[in-house]
């Protein structure tokens, strides 16, 4: 919801697809840099007592927008510094979060549990905004900013009502090794490497969908409101639903890289589809493929990682996935938006969607050449 009401204020206020990209780099930035930092605190560090930490800074964050929308003194550098701070503090929270749902379930049930968690977080990104869509069609920004500053008090709420099994104990080093430890582990093993090639492609070139491919969509192709931005942002959202669904009731197989090739190829495909949209229909039909494609590629990709990385670099190496996943966003949304502002909103889907495509040929081939695991040389 924060990120669908920040890209429709921020599209108002300017009207520019590439400052909506430069307020998406403002936000990722600090989770690019930062994040290996942050995922080396969650594995130290008790992950709960930081979850309430962060989730209290960002409900502050959220409610400081909304009074600023509401009271009609918002201006463009507000958003711009609300991002920074507001990317500064999913640094540490991104990674812990990734790590902290195996503290919650038995071994049994670990499988079962990547799945739905990256299931849900990735249906979140995309229901989120579909519902904060809706609510800025009736109510206004400020509306969506405030309620999901709101929501917060029940996320805190849970957290401390939680029991966890005891953590995995982390041997004190210093930072640096700490980051050298979970690095070394990645380029050691070759199917985690992959994924994460293709995945800093993916979210680079592709997965733009709710910052900035769907706001422009709405308003620039379509010409259309709020309510028009609101319901293809709903078709988005029952799409991630519908495949997370799906995912989470075939976890027991275990991550399939079939899957995340597939879901890749149909996300690049629909960006560079949308880039053809003459009518709604046409682009919610899109949108909802774009929804149930993006997913099956993220969760996919998030359970295939999570399923071979042990517990006591988790934090480590899902700090590395979050900064490929949602840290490279800045360059995607200053790419998209400027290829948009030069050329007309059209070339960016296009453009989006073949780099896209070209990428996933690259990666194929590419991995190809990779050693096995075993004969890796370890370190870095």
């Amino acid at each position: 919801m924060q990120t669908t009401a920040q890209a429709w204020l921020v599209l108002t206020l300017t009207n520019s697809p590439f400052l909506l990209g430069a307020i998406s780099a403002f936000q990722w930035i600090p989770v690019t840099l930062l994040s290996v930092v942050g995922g080396v605190l969650a594995d130290r560090l008790p992950k709960r007592s930081l979850l309430i930490a962060t989730q209290a800074m960002l409900m502050v964050l959220a409610l400081v927008l909304a009074l600023l929308a509401w009271t009609h003194s918002v201006r463009y550098w507000h958003v711009a510094v609300l991002a920074v701070l507001l990317g500064l503090v999913t640094s540490l929270d991104m990674p812990t979060r990734q790590a902290f749902f195996v503290e919650m379930v038995h071994h049994d049930d670990l499988m079962n549990a990547i799945a739905l968690n990256s299931a849900l977080v990735n249906v979140g990104r995309v229901v989120g905004p579909a519902i904060g869509g809706l609510i800025i069609a009736a109510a206004g920004v400020s509306a969506a900013f405030f309620l999901n500053g709101l929501s917060f008090l029940a996320v805190i709420g849970a957290l401390a009502l939680m029991q966890m099994k005891p953590a995995e104990p982390v041997l004190p080093r210093p930072l640096v090794g700490h980051i050298k430890e979970g690095l070394g582990y990645v380029r050691r093993t070759p199917e985690i490497l992959t994924i994460l090639v293709l995945l800093a492609a993916i979210s680079t070139f592709v997965l733009n969908f709710s910052n900035v491919l769907i706001p422009v969509m709405a308003r620039a192709i379509l010409a259309g409101d709020a309510q028009t931005f609101g319901l293809l942002m709903s078709a988005l959202g029952a799409g991630s639903f519908l495949a997370a669904i799906i995912l989470a009731a075939a976890s027991r197989r275990g991550p399939e890289t079939g899957l995340i090739y597939a879901g890749a190829v149909a996300s690049s495909l629909t960006v560079f589809m949308l880039g053809f949209v003459r009518g709604f229909h046409q682009a919610a039909a899109l949108s909802f493929i774009g929804g149930v494609s993006m997913v099956v590629f993220s969760a996919s990709s998030n359970s295939f990682v999570q399923a071979l990385v042990p517990d006591h670099l988790r934090g480590r190496v899902m700090s590395i996935y979050s900064v490929l996943f949602a840290g490279v966003a800045p360059l995607g949304a200053l790419l998209t938006g400027g290829v948009m502002d030069l050329w007309g909103p059209r070339a960016g889907f296009l453009v989006g969607g073949s780099l896209g495509l070209l990428a996933i040929v690259t990666v194929a081939l590419w991995s190809r050449g990779l050693p096995p695991a075993s004969h890796v040389t370890p370190g870095l």
